[in-house]
């Protein structure tokens, strides 16, 4: 079990000085996190403030309109002061929801870099050539 991760790490020194390999890691990486973010600050919060209200009103939209244009007209004639704040609260929410599933995100799918993939790969083909030498005599 020793000689494994000794040849794993092995492996992975000699990679980590190739060059495309940590231009793809380098791209990886960033895919990765415009990824998790556009979920978590994108699709995440305007599904839940969709979704919910949706729940609440029992899928009827025209119910759900007739109550938010009181809230909207009151808003458009609210002075810029009310104006301001409500938009802000509305920016902590959405700041707020996204960072918790950013969080849960980066816990559940965690980053796999393509060094560890290749080297994925390589212990596998050196576990099979360890079983073989042991089978010849």
């Amino acid at each position: 079990m020793e000689a494994y991760w000794i040849e794993r790490k092995r492996y992975l020194e000699r990679i980590k000085k190739i060059p495309e390999l940590r231009t793809k890691g380098l791209k990886a990486m960033a895919a990765y996190l415009l990824r998790r973010f556009l979920w978590s600050f994108g699709f995440f919060p305007l599904f839940t403030g969709i979704w919910i209200p949706f729940v609440l009103y029992r899928f009827n939209p025209v119910a759900a309109v007739s109550d938010l244009l009181p809230h909207l007209q009151r808003f458009v004639q609210s002075n810029p002061e009310v104006q301001a704040t409500t938009i802000e609260t509305l920016f902590i929410a959405w700041f707020s929801i996204g960072f918790i599933f950013a969080v849960f995100d980066f816990v559940l799918t965690p980053y796999q870099s393509p060094y560890e993939t290749e080297a994925d790969i390589h212990m596998r083909a050196w576990e099979e050539l360890q079983k073989l030498n042991k089978k010849t005599p």
